[in-house]
């Protein structure tokens, strides 16, 4: 047979970026560190360290959606180039929707999850279940994050 397989990274060769440190590696301590393949490109982390290179520890893969629900910061969309892009974080975090219906849906779906967040807080009390608006974003959500 002829052609090329392309190989999955080494586990000290895969890496990331972050906003304020660049590449970033897995530590060799972490769970994910044989890890060589991860459905989605973004990652969470709890520790950074610097020793011989940056490393992160305790860290998760996150999807696209939970990502920009839960996220920090102003979730943006515009039309580039014909395709409705969704950024956060001034833009340094960026991906395509599937149409302009699911942009503006997704960035809606997180001004309420903010609202309802907040609400919460004002009242700690509050069962989001039981609360019809509160129920109905939080169904929204687990439809789209378990469909996506």
């Amino acid at each position: 047979s002829t052609g090329a397989v392309k190989m999955q990274p080494k586990a000290e060769e895969l890496k990331f970026v972050t906003k304020s440190d660049g590449y970033v590696h897995i530590h060799p301590s972490s769970v994910n560190y044989q890890t060589r393949h991860f459905a989605s490109p973004y990652l969470v982390y709890h520790e950074k360290i610097k020793t011989s290179r940056v490393f992160i520890r305790d860290c998760s893969m996150v999807s696209v959606y939970p990502l920009v629900l839960l996220g920090g910061g102003q979730v943006h969309m515009q039309l580039q180039k014909g395709e409705f892009v969704i950024s956060l974080d001034d833009g340094w975090i960026r991906f395509v929707a599937a149409s302009h219906q699911v942009a503006e849906l997704v960035k809606e779906l997180r001004c309420e999850l903010d609202q309802l967040l907040q609400d919460k807080i004002k009242n700690p009390s509050m069962d989001l279940c039981m609360c019809p608006r509160g129920s109905r974003i939080i169904a929204m959500i687990v439809k789209l994050v378990t469909t996506q």
